[in-house]
């Protein structure tokens, strides 16, 4: 069975949604998720007690990747 790994980018307002990546986050977050789905849902929990979590949509955004997991990979 496939995994996914759902990454979780915390960008600067400043920072263009095509910029924003791991290198130009000023937080990363994953979590392993069972399908393509649990990358857009389930992680907003996680972020929601985020220490930065009041600063979302006022300086900072949040961008979600997802990547299928190598074959074998576990935690």
């Amino acid at each position: 069975m496939s995994t996914f790994t759902a990454i979780i980018l915390v960008c600067l307002s400043s920072v263009s949604p095509d910029a924003c990546d791991e290198t130009t986050a000023v937080e990363v977050r994953s979590t392993r998720v069972a399908s393509e789905l649990g990358c857009v849902t389930g992680w907003q929990e996680i972020m929601a007690r985020a220490d930065a979590a009041g600063e979302i949509g006022r300086t900072t955004y949040l961008k979600t990747i997802c990547r299928r997991s190598p074959a074998g990979q576990s935690d």
